[in-house]
């Protein structure tokens, strides 16, 4: 899974958030309480996968670093 990937799919998920809202839904605890660890989840996975990327992406383009 790629960033983009990760962020994508993080982007759905606040969309069904906010419909949620809108739709009412967002009064039934039980649903938003999962639906928030679930966007806690892929925010963390999307922030790990764009700095593995980064890193990934600078090695290629530099030198080993040493020290």
């Amino acid at each position: 899974m790629t960033a983009a990937d990760a962020r994508s799919h993080l982007v759905e998920l606040e969309a069904e958030r906010a419909l949620a809202q809108v739709e009412g839904v967002g009064e039934v605890r039980a649903f938003m309480t999962d639906l928030e660890d679930e966007i806690d989840q892929w925010r963390r996975r999307y922030i790990a996968t764009a700095l593995t990327e980064f890193a990934t992406i600078r090695a290629e383009m530099s030198t080993p670093l040493r020290g």
